[in-house]
């Protein structure tokens, strides 16, 4: 982190924040410097993660379209490769579908059967007198 910065050069550092802040500052100035230190490495961390991502993004896309003028067939280790990680994202993208899709019809049908049942049973109004505000008892 400190490559052009020897350790005279941080002892004069701290000595002047001392000097010029005082002591009951330097804590406080450190801490705030050191979050903005922490925030702008998440920031950097954050950013060079989206564009290793995105790279790697367009690298399979590249691939799938060297492929595809191949006919996707005599490929390369490397395409070959992308392809079989291409398919596996495509089946996990697909996978909560297909538990949606593989209920049977008469299974779809059974479940607002129960909900109509569950509703018939509960009393639909209740026949208790309501208090008036007129009694003098």
């Amino acid at each position: 982190m400190f490559d052009g910065i020897g350790f005279m050069e941080l002892l004069l550092i701290g000595v002047l924040g001392l000097v010029v802040l005082g002591p009951e500052r330097l804590p406080v100035a450190v801490r705030s410097i050191t979050g903005w230190i922490r925030a702008m490495k998440r920031m950097a961390n954050s950013v060079k993660d989206e564009l290793e991502q995105e790279l790697k993004i367009e690298q399979l896309h590249a691939d799938l379209k060297k492929a595809e003028s191949k006919g996707l067939s005599n490929l390369s280790p490397e395409l070959q490769e992308s392809i079989d990680q291409l398919r596996e994202a495509a089946q996990s993208v697909n996978r909560p579908y297909q538990v949606e899709d593989s209920k049977s019809p008469a299974q779809a049908q059974e479940a607002p059967k129960a909900e109509v049942a569950v509703e018939e049973k509960t009393p639909a109004t209740e026949t208790a007198p309501k208090p008036t505000g007129t009694d003098t008892k």
